[in-house]
């Protein structure tokens, strides 16, 4: 597991408060000098360091890709992946992976936001999956589809997923139900992501296509940072994320990151 990253606040240098009067006067001084620090670690902390989410979480099932893993029973076969035009002017991969007869195909959206984060258009950014696949052969469905479907011709979505992690690192990819994850996001899968990978829910940035109940509300009130109270921004997909929904999920965070840009503190 990667360490928690340390709160990145900037150390604060103040003037010392002018002793004009021993006692009160002095006390009172430094009680000030105390609440204006107090207040610039707190809005540094609230203040993401970029305009981009340091981690995009994606739900799997229903939204980034089109099919559910729970009706499939079949581990997918490579031999039998199609192949196809990736858009966005990157090549031709592979389009579908196929589990029996069915064909599991990344949505546009999340197809979109994978091309640009391997592309390197969104700096800080580091990218999640949050999926309650509800059994154990559907984890294993999907985490296959994962190996095989491609991003960009011969990179395939699991290793797109693997980008600014450790090599081997696996706990960006919280997918199942089996313990010690569950059917609710917000107690099990968002915690251990927090954990795990050190990102504050208030700088995560979450889709779910809620079709099966309101994991992004759940995740959104559940999940809260203890110092700003904010939880991670959330966007509802219930036709698959669309490319609209992803580029409507970077404009949320950033008017997040504009409404909570620190003001300038008082000056002593």
């Amino acid at each position: 597991a990667v360490p928690m990253l340390a709160a990145r606040v900037p150390t604060v240098a103040l003037s010392s408060p002018r002793r004009h009067v021993r006692g009160k006067a002095s006390i009172a001084s430094k009680k000030t000098a105390a609440l204006v620090v107090a207040a610039r670690v707190v809005a540094t902390r609230a203040m993401p360091e970029g305009p981009y989410p340091e981690l995009a979480v994606f739900d799997l099932d229903a939204c980034f890709w089109d099919e559910e893993m729970y009706t499939l029973r079949d581990i997918v076969d490579p031999a039998r992946s199609v192949r196809g035009d990736l858009g966005n002017g990157v090549g031709e991969g592979v389009v579908s992976a196929m589990s029996g007869n069915t064909a599991i195909t990344i949505n546009p959206g999340a197809l979109r936001a994978l091309q640009d984060f391997h592309a390197g258009k969104y700096p800080g950014m580091r990218i999640a999956a949050a999926s309650s696949a509800d059994t154990p052969l559907a984890v294993r469905i999907g985490r296959s589809a994962l190996d095989v479907l491609e991003i960009v011709p011969g990179v395939t979505a699991r290793a797109v997923f693997a980008i600014g992690w450790p090599e081997g690192f696996d706990g960006n990819m919280q997918i199942g139900r089996t313990p010690p994850l569950s059917s609710n996001k917000s107690q099990t899968h968002f915690p251990i992501l927090r954990r795990e990978t050190g990102v504050g829910y208030d700088r995560m940035l979450f889709f779910d296509d809620c079709n099966w109940g309101d994991h992004c509300a759940a995740v959104a009130n559940g999940c809260r940072d203890e110092m700003t109270g904010l939880g991670p921004v959330v966007v509802r997909t219930p036709r698959g994320l669309q490319v609209a929904e992803w580029e409507k999920g970077l404009e949320l965070y950033q008017e997040r990151v504009a409404k909570f840009a620190p003001a300038e503190p008082p000056k002593l």
